[in-house]
């Protein structure tokens, strides 16, 4: 039993031991190997390493790009309007002995990092105006949509793109002072929002409502003034159609009167006789009705072709 204890606690203090002495770094970190404190060399390259039990420790940094989100803090531009700017940046570790001696970690170069680039964001946004930041110039348009126009600069690039490569030139430019060399690369800036305070929205939104409301009012008169020059003129239109109509009208039952009044005027003097016998007829057709009583004095004119047949006209 006590050969077995002891083989068991050898086999333990070879596994620590091993376990302090070896390490494996990946093909995406870098390893800093220090003894109390004190750097003693950057391992690169991926593989197995040994360093000296409970001696020396290994600080892991990663290559790849790394991103930090960048407080939203409200900054003036030009015009001395108050934005908030929403902002996230992606760096790089190149040196990771510097970046430790002046970092220590990437918790720390997450705050040193942040305060340098809201800084030069202030700076920056400082001597810019709202449609430099926003990249485009908005405009409404009639059917009330939101339109965004690319802003150029005078050599033709975006006006957003040109504001974020000044802050990363500046950014770079403090992380690798003389006093703040950080080891780090600034690879991007990106501006995610620039936004009125919620103080301010409320604002533009209400002038933004009037504005909207002043033109909706306008395009209602100018489209209530043209419906009333359009309905003046089909008034007038019609007028003038019926009036024309009427004039012909009364033109062709005028000289249909005439033609009629010729007519049996003609047709009076040819046989007054049998153009009596006719409006007779017509009259009977009127008032003799199935069932119908009438009386007439025998000298009436109507009653002496119910009277007698009508005489014979001579031979001609």
């Amino acid at each position: 039993m006590r050969i077995l204890l002891i083989a068991v606690i050898l086999l333990a203090g070879v596994f620590i031991l091993i376990r302090q002495s070896l390490f494996i770094v990946d093909q995406t970190q870098y390893a800093v190997v220090t003894r109390f404190g004190e750097i003693q060399r950057i391992i690169i390259t991926p593989g197995l390493e040994v360093k000296t039990p409970f001696v020396e420790d290994v600080t892991r940094f990663d290559k790849r790009l790394l991103r930090i989100d960048v407080r939203t803090e409200p900054m003036q531009d030009r015009e001395k309007q108050i934005l908030e700017i929403d902002a996230y940046v992606r760096y790089r570790i190149l040196d990771a002995r510097r970046f430790m001696l002046s970092l220590r970690d990437e918790f720390n170069a997450e705050s040193r990092i942040s305060q340098i680039v809201v800084s030069e964001i202030r700076r920056v946004v400082a001597d810019k105006d709202r449609t430099d930041i926003i990249g485009g110039i908005i405009t409404t348009q009639p059917d009330g949509t939101i339109r965004v126009d690319p802003k150029k600069t005078p050599d033709g690039h975006d006006t957003r793109e040109a504001l974020t490569r000044e802050v990363i030139d500046g950014v770079n430019l403090a992380v690798k002072s003389a006093e703040n060399d950080f080891g780090i690369e600034v690879v991007d800036v990106r501006i995610k929002a620039a936004d009125f305070p919620t103080s301010v929205e409320e604002a533009v939104f209400n002038r933004m409502r009037t504005e909207r409301s002043v033109q909706a009012q306008r395009l209602r008169a100018e489209g209530e003034q043209q419906n009333n020059t359009i309905t003046a003129d089909v008034d007038r239109q019609v007028t003038i159609v019926r009036a024309e109509a009427e004039r012909q009208a009364n033109q062709a039952r005028g000289e249909g009167e005439a033609q009629a009044i010729a007519i049996f005027a003609d047709a009076l003097e040819q046989d007054p006789e049998f153009y009596a016998f006719q409006r007779s007829l017509e009259a009977y057709k009127k008032f003799l009705a199935q069932n119908s009583t009438v009386v007439l004095s025998s000298e009436d004119d109507l009653f002496k072709y119910l009277e007698s047949p009508l005489p014979q006209a001579p031979a001609k």
